[in-house]
């Protein structure tokens, strides 16, 4: 199947000029920039978080991916592979690129279950769309070595023996002249499920989108263990109605799998109004969630980390509390707040210490930070900002103050996505709440159910 790479941010256009193409640009097929042209459109119109929007580059019209990363998957079959911009500016490759995202993707919630030594010696080799595939049918393949679940249904049929609850009424409406016949109501015991349904309609559609043949003959084989099984008629009703007990325990990652592939829709739709493909993944929510996991081990004793905290909003009116504060991450002790961080995926530059070029940064996140210190820190302390390490960005920036604050000091801190790890301060102002590498996990118990609340 024909399809290309790109990064974040980078331009796809219908045809090309005369000359050479130029930076972050790419040629697709008319067919493919008329439909994604057209998703632009519709993303606008419906006046969310853009995906893709509608620019220029050469003298021409083209639409730019913004800070998604993922497979974009036109009704061609043809795959556009968005991979994080940090990568590009590094100079790492596409490989490393894949690698990097399979591995900050296995902090979201539904993720975890990326097997990553697995995953990244087939991200050299192959698409993102296609590791996916592999991951699920993997997830799969190792469910049906535990055992497909089947339970009791309760079924109505005219058999030709009794069997179970003969239904009187119905017999008689519909026997009376075939007394070889018997309408029952009966219990069988039978893998036809909701579960079961999803899985078989997951590993359909992988089997229509895959070009490995090492996934095409996987799926081919797994699809004949769920023949008998339908299909699910409603994927999304289904999914919404999906409740995993214990004993179903390992269902729970090949149903993660299922949902990202059937669902129309953004992982991550619900927790910020974002409107993309499935298999696409706003890069804001994914650099918060892998500095949020490997954050938690930087910290000292005692120091607990909150996610998305909420407690607080910026004004109250009529009885009621108008524009939550909701900071990305909080630092607490013994309940008590000691630091406020908001992760940014952006690239600034250390050398641009001008008051022109202010290193890149925006005066709207300083508003925002300046608004939780006095909100959640009472006006004094430290507030953070974090953004990817790169090599403009390789250190952290000198402290800002608010003078007009009570002793509030902003910090800009890299965060270093090889060594998994925030950068701190070399005069130790944070080293009462931080550790300078990150401790070991202490392990975790898998959730018992496939919706997550990221």
């Amino acid at each position: 199947m024909a399809g290309t790479t790109i990064y974040e941010f980078d331009a796809l256009l219908a045809t090309p000029r005369s000359g050479p193409i130029v930076a972050g640009v790419q040629v697709v097929p008319p067919q493919v920039y008329a439909w994604l042209e057209t998703q632009a459109l519709r993303v606008a119109e419906k006046h969310k978080a853009p995906w893709l929007r509608l620019t220029q580059r050469q003298g021409q019209r083209a639409v730019q991916v913004t800070s998604f990363v993922g497979v974009i998957r036109s009704p061609d079959g043809y795959q556009i592979e968005v991979l994080p911009k940090v990568a590009k500016v590094i100079n790492d490759g596409d490989v490393q690129a894949r690698k990097l995202l399979l591995e900050m993707l296995r902090c979201l919630g539904r993720f975890r279950h990326i097997q990553t030594d697995s995953a990244n010696l087939m991200a050299a080799h192959m698409p993102l769309l296609e590791v996916f595939i592999a991951e699920f049918l993997r997830s799969v393949e190792q469910l049906i070595k535990r055992g497909i679940y089947s339970d009791y249904t309760t079924q109505q049929d005219n058999l030709f023996a009794l069997r179970g609850k003969l239904q009187i009424a119905t017999h008689m409406r519909r026997n009376l002249c075939r007394r070889d016949r018997f309408f029952t109501e009966f219990d069988e015991f039978t893998p036809d499920r909701l579960e079961n349904r999803l899985l078989h309609s997951a590993l359909l559609q992988v089997l229509s989108w895959t070009c490995s043949q090492r996934n095409q003959q996987l799926a081919r084989e797994l699809s004949f263990v769920f023949a008998g099984i339908p299909i699910s008629p409603n994927p999304s009703a289904d999914i919404q109605q999906v409740r995993l007990d214990r004993s179903m325990a390992h269902y729970l990652a090949a149903l993660a799998w299922a949902r990202l592939i059937l669902e129309d829709k953004s992982p991550l739709t619900g927790a910020g109004g974002h409107d993309a493909p499935s298999l696409l993944f706003p890069m804001e929510a994914v650099f918060e969630a892998f500095v949020a996991n490997h954050l938690s081990r930087q910290l000292a004793q005692g120091f607990t980390l909150q996610e998305q905290a909420r407690s607080l909003s910026l004004v109250r009116h009529i009885d009621q509390d108008w524009f939550r504060l909701k900071p990305d991450l909080l630092v607490q002790s013994s309940k008590v707040n000691r630091l406020v961080l908001d992760t940014k995926w952006k690239l600034i530059g250390a050398k641009q210490a001008t008051g022109s070029d202010k290193y890149g940064l925006a005066q709207s996140d300083f508003y925002q930070l300046y608004v939780y210190g006095q909100s959640y820190l009472d006006g004094k302390g430290d507030v953070i900002l974090i953004y990817p390490k790169t090599e403009s960005l390789d250190n952290v920036l000198p402290a800002f103050y608010f003078p007009k604050s009570k002793g509030l000091r902003l910090w800009v801190l890299p965060f270093c996505l090889k060594d998994k790890r925030l950068l701190l301060p070399e005069c130790g102002s944070l080293d009462a709440i931080f550790f300078n590498t990150p401790q070991p996990y202490a392990g975790f118990q898998d959730l018992l159910t496939v919706r997550d609340n990221h």
